[in-house]
């Protein structure tokens, strides 16, 4: 959901046709470019060169794992205080702040989930030009350069990664302001379209480059409506960083939107490595390609031989205001650094069941009547779904955590009648509050004063849905517990368990403010927003999904969808793509901005399954629900203006496609959930470019129009309007792929044409693997808890498969609690398909049970016998010749028992 432009009079927005929307492109001049962007500008006005920082070697202090050592500008003679810290697990820290602030500068809380826990660092030579460090494992070393200033990491001979080779380390101190300080420099005040910003503490920049020599391919970064692999900036706009709520996003630019992950990841066929800019401020990055060896300079490195052809990439990251704090890690495989980073901001949180599940939305379902009236076409029409959703319109004049007396009159009703069907429901809570003496919310707010300050002291209020909105100040850890404790039963009232959140315009969105945002002198206790501009969003997601364990004691898993994000925001729930529209285009661009968020933590994302805007043609609806149903997060959403498009309203014909594509999401919850429970448990991305599972195979580098679900799912979504075929790209020489629909064999490392029709979606399962599915779909995910499932084993060409099956109840925390949960291995080897156990003590009992079993590149066997319990049985089976799959009917034992079915 979208704010228009800034209201003309104090009435809420409101469009006066769907026509209109045809009109409407993002209105740039809303959104500063990096020369509209005062410190932006300063920063990119310093160019390549001798950096004017040098380490004074003398002040260095090594502790047991700390180096501290002092930086001097020679041009201001301003002293900075460098810490540099060996992580464990690979990684390094590097602090740089001023040494006597003038006061403190921010340091970002509550994203790192524990202070990363270190290793000792130990000085192996010193001269007058530097130190060398080891950084233990495998030959690596930190080499600190003292005149100019410079670290370099090395392995062996190898360069790793640079910082400051291209002198652009850039500190601006804090300082008195003087009156012989030039205006017209924006360092005291900025103005931007109707708005000043007052910069009471004058300028505060920070910059620092980084070289990654050998690096062709950068990834990470979201949000952005781009490619997958990062973009060089040369000759237009950094990729920026400030989250924003950008009205009818444009494609393919480095524009903020509206969420901000500062994790860039740097590829190549040696080393996966990562670079985590800790910093909650306004951040521009810039990515130039070079050619190694250029920049290197300095008397330590002159053993370093590099062939001058080697290609490089080089990286700036500028903030607006706080200080340098940079991890980097190291790698060197995708799943180290994906580990890296999980141990230091936490992984993707378990979600519900249900919420793998469909989840049908617009602004707005009218009233109860509309609701009941929805849910029951999908019965009428044999659909499932889990969740419906709730827009603004729903809440009594936009007071969150109310309901229109008119339209939703008896809100537990039609909860009850959802439940009644094991179905559930999303009701927005944004985080604007109407400033109204009679409206309970408020009023708490404001005498427990809870409200963001303007630079004056008095109560910050913007404009935003419901008209004047006063902003709750999420810094405060005693405001988020209060807000959390608004979600309890007798709190929210209306509400009951099976009633979850979605927060959005949580940037925030201020529709009369600086880039349709708050005010960057506004105030959070002692700090200023321009500070934790970025971070405001998390707190927000963090303070929901706290209220909705706490109402249930404790014991429930949380489902709160954000608009709004930062490094973290993966710990408490779900991302989606925003306000997109309905055109080709914003189909295609889904899958790189699920992947990039994917590769920096946040694994549950989604898009508007059709597009927000604009109505949709039939065939672009049909494929998105095609391209969705393979995406984490699962949501038809759209505008309050479009025409209605629940799946039943584009004749029968497309109705059977759309129900056939979401019971191919229902059949498959088994396989999403263990992998979502694998991204909790070790933060390996759910939804996944190739290169992560192939990352010697530079076909895979700059893949973005297909992707990997797991290591084992590869899907190609027809994402071309007209479409009678595409070419997929099936990785690993010498391995094979299934299509699942067909069972028919391709090998890899081969471009596919593949035929299509309106009806398909090319999906491949791995040669090696095994996915248990439930084939009998039901009406939501609850209905099918008990169901037997059906295991797809695809051997590989040695006549190999692995697999797992998780299986817990399937929304309480009691697997984390008290070990509640199955966990099993599935291995087939030596014509024996085998169930073992991966948690011993772990303890929990399903009355599901194995009906059949698919062996994909099977032989025909004289017999199948089932070992169980010390008893052997023999199974039925059939085998089909032309396709060579085997069929197991009914081996009939229980899934989370011990088992063996040989195949003689």
């Amino acid at each position: 959901r979208k704010s228009c432009a800034v209201p003309s009079s104090p009435c809420s927005c409101s469009w006066t046709s769907s026509s209109v929307l045809l009109t409407f492109a993002v209105d740039r001049g809303n959104f500063k470019t990096c020369d509209q962007s005062a410190f932006c500008k300063r920063q990119r006005a310093l160019k390549p060169g001798q950096s004017p920082y040098r380490a004074l070697l003398e002040t260095l202090e090594l502790s047991d794992s700390r180096l501290t050592l002092q930086l001097i500008n020679d041009n201001n003679k301003v002293h900075l205080l460098l810490e540099l810290y060996r992580l464990q697990g690979n990684m390094t820290r590097v602090k740089i702040n001023e040494l006597k602030p003038l006061r403190p500068r921010f340091e970002v809380p509550d994203v790192l989930i524990a202070e990363p826990p270190t290793e000792p660092l130990s000085v192996l030579s010193k001269d007058d030009n530097g130190v060398v460090l080891s950084l233990g494992a495998k030959n690596q070393r930190l080499i600190v350069s003292a005149r100019p200033f410079r670290l370099d990491i090395m392995q062996g001979p190898e360069v790793l990664l640079s910082l400051n080779s291209r002198g652009l380390l850039a500190f601006e101190h804090l300082r008195l302001h003087k009156d012989t300080d030039k205006e017209e420099d924006g360092l005291w005040e900025e103005t931007f379209k109707s708005h000043t910003d007052t910069k009471p503490n004058g300028p505060t920049s920070i910059s620092l480059d980084f070289s990654l020599p050998g690096v062709e391919h950068v990834y990470g970064i979201p949000e952005h409506a781009d490619d997958l692999k990062l973009k060089t900036t040369d000759g237009g706009d950094p990729y920026r960083l400030y989250n924003l709520d950008v009205f009818q996003y444009e494609l393919y630019n480095p524009m903020a939107l509206y969420g901000s992950i500062p994790v860039m990841l740097a590829h190549n066929t040696q080393r996966t490595m990562g670079i985590f800019w800790l910093n909650a401020a306004e951040t521009w990055v810039d990515i130039s390609s070079n050619t190694a060896g250029k920049t290197v300079f300095g008397k330590m490195l002159d053993f370093v031989q590099g062939s001058s052809e080697k290609p490089q990439t080089d990286v700036r990251w500028i903030s607006e205001s706080g200080i340098i704090d940079v991890f980097i890690m190291l790698g060197p495989k995708p799943s180290d650094v994906f580990s890296q980073y999980a141990s230091l901001t936490g992984t993707q949180s378990f979600p519900p069941l249900a919420s793998l599940g469909y989840h049908q939305c617009r602004w707005n379902y009218n009233d109860q009547e509309d609701v009941k009236s929805v849910d029951q076409g999908f019965d009428q029409h044999d659909i499932p779904y889990d969740f419906i959703w709730l827009d603004i319109e729903h809440a009594d004049g936009k007071r969150y955590f109310t309901w229109d007396p008119h339209k939703f009159p008896q809100p537990k009703e039609m909860l009850q009648g959802l439940m009644d069907k094991r179905r559930k429901m999303v009701a927005i809570v944004d985080p604007h509050i109407r400033v109204d003496s009679g409206y309970k919310i408020h009023n708490e707010i404001t005498s427990k004063d809870f409200y963001v300050k303007n630079k004056d002291g008095r109560n910050y209020e913007g404009w935003c849905w419901p008209g004047n909105s006063g902003y709750p100040d999420f810094t405060k850890p005693e405001m988020r517990a209060w807000w959390s404790s608004m979600f309890a039963y007798d709190q929210y009232e209306g509400s009951m368990e099976n009633l979850f959140t979605w927060n959005d315009m949580n940037e925030p969105s201020v529709f009369n403010g600086p880039e349709v945002t708050m005010h960057k002198d506004a105030l959070h206790g002692k700090w200023e927003h321009r500070d934790i501009h970025n971070i405001y969003g998390l707190y927000v997601q963090m303070a929901t999904a706290e209220g909705q364990t706490q109402r249930s004691g404790g014991v429930e898993r949380p489902f709160v969808l954000t608009r709004a994000f930062f490094a973290g925001s993966q710990r408490y729930g779900a991302v989606w793509t925003g306000d997109n529209a309905a055109e080709w285009d914003h189909l295609k661009i889904s899958i790189p901005m699920c992947l990039s968020l994917g590769l920096v933590g946040v694994s549950f994302c989604g898009a508007d399954v059709g597009g927000f805007f604009k109505n949709p043609s039939t065939e672009l609806l049909v494929r998105w629900y095609q391209t969705g149903a393979y995406q984490p997060f699962f949501r038809a959403h759209a505008h309050l203006d479009t025409t209605r498009r629940e799946p039943w309203l584009f004749g029968p014909e497309n109705t059977a496609l759309i129900r056939e594509v979401i019971r191919q999401r229902y059949a498959l919850l088994p396989y999403w959930y263990q992998l979502l429970y694998q991204a909790h448990k070790t933060g390996m991305p759910v939804m996944r470019p190739l290169w992560v599972d192939y990352p010697k195979d530079t076909a895979t580098f700059t893949i973005d129009d297909e992707f990997l679900i797991g290591s084992d799912l590869l899907v190609h979504p027809v994402t071309e309007e007209g479409s009678r075929g595409v070419t997929a790209y099936l990785p690993g020489a010498g391995e094979v792929w299934y299509d699942v629909h067909t069972f028919q064999k391709h090998n890899g490392a081969q471009n596919l044409y593949i035929p299509v029709t309106l009806s398909s979606i090319p999906v491949f399962q791995r040669g090696g693997s095994i996915i248990p599915r439930k084939d009998r779909v039901r009406r939501s995910s609850a209905c099918m808890e008990n169901d037997p499932y059906t295991l797809y084993v695809a051997l590989s060409p040695k006549k190999f498969a692995e697999g797992e099956l998780y299986i817990d109840d399937g929304h309480s925390l009691n697997y984390d609690t008290k070990k509640e949960f199955i966990h099993r291995s599935l291995t087939f080897a030596n014509n024996a398909l085998t169930s073992s156990n991966l948690c011993p003590d772990c303890n929990f009992l399903t009355s599901s049970w194995i009906e059949k079993v698919l062996i994909l590149g099977a032989s025909k066997p004289s017999k199948v016998l089932l070992k169980m319990d010390g008893k052997e049985t023999p199974v039925d089976f059939e085998f089909d010749t032309s396709m060579s799959v085997l069929t197991l009917r009914k081996p009939g034992m229980n899934a989370g028992a011990d088992w063996t079915l040989l195949l003689q």
